[in-house]
């Protein structure tokens, strides 16, 4: 039998973690990241949580009497950000991969219930909000399918 259970991340996921976040810029924008900067942005995620918060979901199998064998599914990282409007906090969720061969398998649903029941057992957090590529409609209605929907804003951006 496999069962899902999700993770705070650790220090030793760094790589793991970088190399998934390569991997998905690669087939959600088809940009190519300097993996020396993603590896030290990750390392400083997990080294600061005013920074970030990354959760991995793990495949757990038993193998036979008491043992099992856990595999790393899939991530998600969360950050915040005040609203005076609410006098609260919103929870974006960033980051997410789900290895190949853990895709349409509620690794993603397994993540996304895990922070929302955190976000709901949080004093001051006022909800959840993530960001989607335009074109990526299957990640449009995973989102929508997990109850969330369009906040009716587009994202600009300035480079420092």
């Amino acid at each position: 039998m496999t069962r899902l259970r999700i993770r705070d991340a650790v220090p030793t996921d760094r790589d793991l973690i970088a190399e998934w976040m390569i991997a998905m810029a690669w087939e959600t924008e088809h940009k190519r990241l300097d993996p020396d900067t993603v590896h030290a942005g990750v390392a400083n995620g997990l080294a600061d949580a005013a920074k970030a918060r990354y959760f991995i979901a793990m495949r757990e199998a038993d193998v036979g009497g008491h043992e099992t064998i856990a595999v790393p599914a899939g991530t998600l990282m969360l950050t915040h950000e005040w609203s005076d409007w609410r006098n609260g906090d919103w929870w974006w969720i960033q980051s997410v991969y789900v290895a190949q061969a853990h895709r349409r398998q509620g690794v993603y649903n397994a993540l996304h219930s895990h922070v929302a029941a955190l976000a709901q057992a949080t004093p001051g957090v006022v909800g959840l909000r993530l960001y989607v590529e335009r074109a990526n409609a299957n990640a449009q209605q995973t989102y929508a399918a997990m109850g969330m929907v369009d906040a009716g804003y587009d994202i600009y951006e300035q480079h420092t």
